[in-house]
Parts: C-alpha cells; structure tokens; sequence
C-alpha cells in the first residue's frame, strides 16, 4: 500500500487534480438525494448508497493510469459488455414488460448503464490505435459492426432510449476520432431523409419496425389531445408541474395534494420524470440550476479533453461530456414533451444506483486524463 502511494505521488501531481469538477458533480448528486427524497422517501437511501459507491469508484478510478487500463483491457471490457447485454435476455428481471436488469442478489444492475462506459473506453483505445485509418470505408465498417451488437442486444431488452442515446454516443466519438466532414456530409445527406421515411412509416398501422406501445408513445406526442387519458397522461402533467412551479416553485418536498408526486399524476417520479419534480418544487431557478450545472460538468470534461497527452484521453474525455449532454437532453425534452415519451435517467439526479456509479466511473476516468495533461500546450 505504501509503494502504491508513492507511486501515485510520483506519477502525479495534486495541481492536477480537477477538485473544480468534483465540486461540480458532487453538488448535483447532493440535489438530486434530495430531490429522489422528496420524491420517493423510500428510495432515498439507496440513492446515498450510490453516490458514495460512486464517489469511491470515482476517487479510486481517477488515480488508475487509464492507458494502462486501455491497453491491457479494452477488448475483455468489449467482451465483458457482450456477455453482460446476453445474460440480461436470457436471466433478466422483467418488469413492465420490459428486460432491462439483471438480478445479483444483493443488488439488481442494468448493464446499458455500464455499455456507455465500456463503449466510450474501448472506442478511445480502438480510434487512438488506428487513428491513421479511420477514414478508409474498411475501419468504418468495422467501427460499425462492432457497434451493432451492443445496439441490437439493448435494442432487444426493449430500450429505444438507451438504443438511441448509445448511437448517438458512438457518432460523437467516431467525429472525435478524426471522421472526416466529407464523410460526414455524406452520412447525412443519406440519413436525414432515410430518418424522415423512418418515420413516416413507424405511424403508420401494423408497422413491423418498433413495438406496438413505442408507436403510441410517438402519436401520443404528435397528437396529445387523442391520448389525454392514455399515453400522452404523464407528459402533459409533468408540462403543467413544472409550469406551476412558476419562478421559485411550491416549496421542497411539498406536501399540496395537487402536486404531481402527491396526486400520483405520474409513476415513477424519481426516474425518468424527475425533472417535473424539480420544477414543480423548485420552479424555474431550480431548473435552471441544475440544468447550469449538467453544463459545467460537460464543459469542465472538454476543457480537460483539451488538454489531454493523446487522442484517447480526448476521446474519453469528449465521450464522458457527450453522454452527460445527450442523456440529460433526452430527459429533459421528454418530461418537457419536446421529445416522445421514452424512459431515461438523468445523470447524478435520477434514483438509479447502476446509473450514478457508471457516471461517476466515468468522471473517474476524465480525472485521470486530467492528472496527465500535455506539458507542452
């Protein structure tokens, strides 16, 4: 133990340490035990087990050098991943028709929380190493196909959500890898108008594309007056609990029997709607305070990037920052009902033991670039 601390003292240097991050991310794990409390009561320990589960990932993982970890391990943590996503549809715990956990005895963990973490990792391994060849049609397919089965596997479970966000994610680190804007432009100039035929055909009956209930949930958003009652229930009252929520909001942990939490509007208020919470009892200073603070944690993960020694720590970095930014949208465009009702947490609030340890590891890892910067920027 005492040669490892030398060792960290060696390799390292406290000026490094990006304590301005810590504080960032421990403030808004502090709101959100808060907010999960008011919530659900229940559900608050365990939202406290998981922030210090992930604090103490967090700390350990930040001192580990994480070349080491990518050049001895990317392809087990690509293997591990696999074996994680079969296992969930073959054993999974299935609740509300969907198989998303996997039952370990002392804990339920849904693996596509830790595939974004695996995914962001072995993709910064993968683009550093052939970092020359990323724009041959050849690594592309390749990049792709290995993507494919971590896709399809959550796809299966069923989670459209994570499916998408975990797309997105890869498109990001792709671009972040070197993808040229040539390429790019071509990608799109195919994919915005395949997008639009896409969706044209989901709405349309006995479509073969997407479960029955994703459809519902795609025309509810389109026409919400239709399925006041049904489908389109929970966003329109999670809409009006952030809008009576009005500048300050009801007060923490109200107690009204209007409020959404209290009147049982919506189920599950300490996951994918826990932002209506926030409005409704923070109103729109609290809103937009954690939605500042979900900002300087991305913007605080790129200017580590930034500073990176390699083009993986870059990656790793741009990765952490992406998920962050994309996951938290999702969120929040669905309890706004910008987006179509579609089940996701968002990151350090939402109730989620899985969920907060993964984003911890990966603020974990975006210190440990940030503990190796390049000396000569």
């Amino acid at each position: 133990m005492k040669t490892f601390i030398q060792n960290i003292r060696q390799r390292y240097h406290l000026k490094d340490y990006k304590f301005s991050l810590v504080a960032l991310v421990l403030t808004i794990s502090v709101i959100g035990v808060f907010i999960v409390g008011s919530a659900q009561a229940s559900s608050q320990g365990k939202q406290v087990q998981g922030v210090i589960l992930g604090v103490i990932a967090m700390a350990v993982i930040s001192l580990i050098d994480y070349e080491w970890v990518l050049n001895n391990f990317y392809w087990l943590m690509y293997v591990v991943n696999i074996a994680f996503l079969v296992a969930v549809l073959l054993f999974g715990v299935n609740t509300n028709g969907a198989t998303r956990w996997l039952n370990l005895g002392f804990i339920q963990f849904q693996p596509s929380d830790l595939t974004k973490i695996i995914t962001i990792l072995f993709y910064a391994k993968l683009l550093s190493k052939y970092e020359q060849a990323i724009n041959h049609m050849r690594f592309i397919i390749v990049s792709v196909v290995l993507m494919l089965p971590s896709l399809a596997l959550i796809y299966k479970q069923p989670n459209l959500s994570n499916t998408l966000c975990l797309a997105m994610l890869f498109c990001v680190l792709m671009y972040m890898g070197g993808l040229s804007y040539k390429f790019i432009r071509t990608v799109l100039v195919i994919f915005v108008p395949l997008a639009v035929v896409l969706f044209i055909i989901v709405i349309q009956p006995n479509q073969p594309l997407i479960h029955q209930y994703q459809q519902n949930r795609i025309l509810a958003w389109l026409e919400p007056e239709k399925y006041e009652s049904e489908e389109a229930y929970q966003q329109l009252n999670s809409i009006m609990a952030i809008g009576s929520g009005q500048l300050t909001g009801k007060g923490y942990n109200s107690d009204a029997t209007t409020s959404v939490k209290n009147g049982n509007f919506i189920s599950e208020p300490q996951t994918d709607f826990i932002f209506a919470i926030i409005g409704e009892e923070l109103g729109f200073v609290g809103c937009c305070a954690v939605i500042i603070l979900l900002l300087l944690i991305v913007i605080d993960c790129i200017l580590i990037g930034m500073k990176a020694k390699d083009t993986a720590g870059r990656i790793i970095c741009a990765g952490v920052a992406a998920l962050i930014g994309i996951q938290s949208f999702i969120n929040i465009s669905v309890a706004t009902m910008l987006f179509p009702n579609t089940g996701i947490s968002l990151p350090f609030i939402s109730y989620g033991m899985t969920s907060v340890v993964c984003f911890y590891m990966g603020i974990g890892f975006v210190l440990n670039v940030g503990l190796q910067p390049n000396k000569y920027q």
